[in-house]
């Protein structure tokens, strides 16, 4: 056999491997993963809503801050981080060798799934650092560190523009979660055949629900990057547990908070769903 026939022989044995049970349980330990911190992050803003969170975060790291706190917190904290280790290397195969369906093989397509292979690998990276027991990250927030990065661009030729360019950005792709959520194309990655109508009906409301509350605030948290471009000020910019504070301001008060925060946990729930039906 030549180096070429052996060569083309090796990727289609990747391909057939990216496309394998291996990936897929990772990927399915992925999202579960996922909808626990979601679940959680939920539940920590709803105590913001009621005025009950003893200065937790609603974020990310408050989450994990609640779970390293708790008896098992270390395990847990390290299965949280295998399923997105798990997450990242689905993300990776399909930026490789394209993503299932008609349109998998496009450069768009496998550029998104590279980003997001890079976003989910930091995740699991920063609640392995939890695991390990590394608390310098807990005095921090996604609030500071929004500010910081806002901070530290404003000082470049142009950091104005790509600020705001970002909070621009931000703010489509929270809209675009919202309406692909509301329209429930999620149905086109779900084997739907296999789901019961009522277990259907649960899934859609925690599909619709989750996704328009988690579209809403990349799109409220693009509002605010965009408004700190605007005043060139880092201080306007907020992450996700300002962000989520910031609904409390509004003339709905801490019941709009309150939404959002249970739409956070339905979209936790609906992440385990995705574990369990999600075709790939």
């Amino acid at each position: 056999m030549d180096v070429g026939a052996m060569t083309v022989s090796g990727r289609v044995r990747a391909r057939r491997a990216a496309r394998g049970p291996v990936v897929e349980g990772a990927a399915r330990a992925g999202f579960a993963a996922r909808g626990a911190i979601y679940l959680l992050v939920g539940l920590l803003a709803a105590r913001v809503a009621e005025g009950s969170d003893r200065g937790q975060q609603a974020d990310r790291e408050g989450a994990l801050a609640e779970i390293a706190h708790r008896p098992l917190g270390t395990p847990i904290l390290w299965a949280l981080a295998v399923g997105l280790a798990g997450m990242a290397l689905w993300r990776l195969s399909e930026a490789l060798f394209g993503a299932a369906g008609a349109e998998g093989y496009k450069a768009r397509k496998r550029l998104l799934s590279g980003a997001r292979c890079l976003f989910y690998g930091f995740v699991a990276y920063t609640v392995s650092t939890y695991a390990l027991g590394d608390r310098r990250s807990e005095g921090g927030s996604s609030d500071r560190t929004s500010q910081d990065l806002t901070a530290r661009l404003l000082d470049l030729p142009g950091g104005r523009w790509m600020v705001g360019a970002a909070g621009v950005v931000a703010a489509g792709v929270g809209g675009w979660i919202a309406v692909r959520a509301a329209l429930r194309k999620y149905h086109d990655r779900m084997r739907l055949g296999e789901m019961s109508p009522r277990t259907r009906l649960v899934v859609d409301c925690t599909g619709v629900a989750g996704g328009v509350s988690r579209g809403a605030v990349f799109a409220a948290a693009g509002g605010f990057a965009l408004w700190a471009a605007v005043g060139f000020d880092p201080g306007r910019a907020k992450g996700m547990d300002d962000t989520l504070r910031s609904f409390t301001q509004t003339p709905a008060g801490p019941w709009l908070l309150f939404a959002v925060a249970a739409g956070l946990a339905l979209f936790g729930l609906f992440s385990f769903a995705m574990a369990r039906w999600r075709k790939f």
